[in-house]
Parts: C-alpha cells; sequence; structure tokens
C-alpha cells in the first residue's frame, strides 16, 4: 500500500504544476489550506455527499486523472451534489485553483501563482442578458444603467480591475458574482468589460 501511495503522488503531482501554470490570476489572498479549512473541509473531511476525503489519495488520483483543469473547472461551476465555488460565491478562481491543488497533492503542492484553464463558456454580452441587465437595465438599488456614462464615468476612475473585483466579492446590494455562483472570474470581466463598452468607455484593465 505504501509503493502505491508514493507512485500515485508522483504521478498527480507533475500533472498538478503543468495544470497550475496556465491562464492569468486575479488578486486573491487565501492559501489553498485556508480555503480548504474554513470551506472544502466541511464536506471533503468526513466524504459527505460523496465528496472525496482529505487525504484519500486513491479518491484525488481517479479524479485528478480527467486532468487538473477539468477537476478546478467543476469546482468552480459545481458538480452533483456540490455547490458553484464550494457554496461560497465571494472565493476567487485562483483560491478554488488552489484548495484544489492542495487536496489532490494532499497539501505538498505550493500555492499556484496564476489559475488553472477553464473553459470560458458564455460571453461577456450573455452573462449581462442572463443576469446583470436584472439591475442595470433599470439602475435597480443603485446599479449603475447600462448605457449612462454619467453612472460609469466615477466608477472608471481606477480602470476596470477593481470594477471586476467588486463583481466577484460583491458590493452593497450586488452579491457575489452577481447572485450566480457558477459564473468564472473570466466570465465576470466579460461582463464588466461588455458593460463599459456600453458606455462609450474603454474597458480596459490597469
Amino acid at each position: 500500500m505504501k509503493k502505491m501511495k508514493i507512485a500515485v503522488s508522483g504521478i498527480l503531482l507533475p500533472i498538478l504544476a503543468l495544470a497550475l501554470s496556465s491562464a492569468p490570476a486575479l488578486a486573491a489572498d487565501r492559501s489553498g489550506k485556508e480555503v480548504v479549512d474554513t470551506v472544502c473541509a466541511a464536506c471533503h473531511t468526513t466524504g459527505k455527499d460523496g465528496a472525496p476525503k482529505i487525504g484519500d489519495q486513491s479518491a484525488w488520483a481517479e479524479r485528478a486523472a480527467k486532468g487538473l483543469d477539468k477537476l478546478t473547472q467543476n469546482a468552480i461551476t459545481g458538480v452533483r451534489n456540490m455547490p458553484a465555488h464550494g457554496g461560497q460565491a465571494a472565493l476567487t478562481d485562483l483560491e478554488m485553483t488552489r484548495a484544489v491543488g492542495y487536496m489532490v497533492s494532499g497539501g505538498k503542492a505550493a500555492d499556484a501563482k496564476k489559475v488553472a484553464k477553464t473553459a470560458k463558456s458564455r460571453t461577456g454580452e450573455q452573462v449581462v442578458k442572463e443576469r446583470c441587465q436584472e439591475c442595470h437595465s433599470s439602475g435597480k438599488q443603485g446599479a449603475p444603467k447600462l448605457g449612462d456614462m454619467n453612472d460609469w464615468k466615477p466608477r472608471l476612475q481606477n480602470g476596470v480591475d477593481p470594477l471586476v473585483k467588486s463583481a466577484i466579492n460583491g458590493h452593497n446590494s450586488m452579491p457575489a458574482r452577481g447572485g450566480l455562483a457558477n459564473l468564472s472570474d473570466a466570465e465576470m470581466k466579460a461582463a464588466v468589460e461588455f458593460m463599459v463598452s456600453k458606455t462609450g468607455g474603454v474597458a480596459a484593465s490597469k
């Protein structure tokens, strides 16, 4: 059994290093261990609802065989009994990447500096039509209106990145990710850029 565990670990760690080297990251402060301890452990410690247990390398090896990108994508968008972003919509995709890496490697992998490559399935326009326009078309609860430069100009003084961060984390009356937890960071960024473009502003990150 001991030899098997070492072999599994030897396979997982190189795959992990490769998967976590792709795609740019948004700012995030929490380590994989912190996210696991405060969020993921609620299910992954006991195996609740079929969640692979922390430390069960054979269970994680089976899932990691499909690729770390796919595993991280499932954690972000939700799969079976697991809600999107582990039920904590304010967790960034980088934090989710780190948490997956921590659990798959048994705590041996260093925290990722970049987000695992995930599918960007929805365009900014699609996200806005699906979710954002519910408030931004009318200015509901103080949301800046679509196409209204007077509403957006003061918010754009520091560039698009702070707006994206607020959209991910939630701000004032707006819930994290606009209340749609399965939106990825990339999709949130695309949605913000689309709304900014409708004002005639330049949707550029600083």
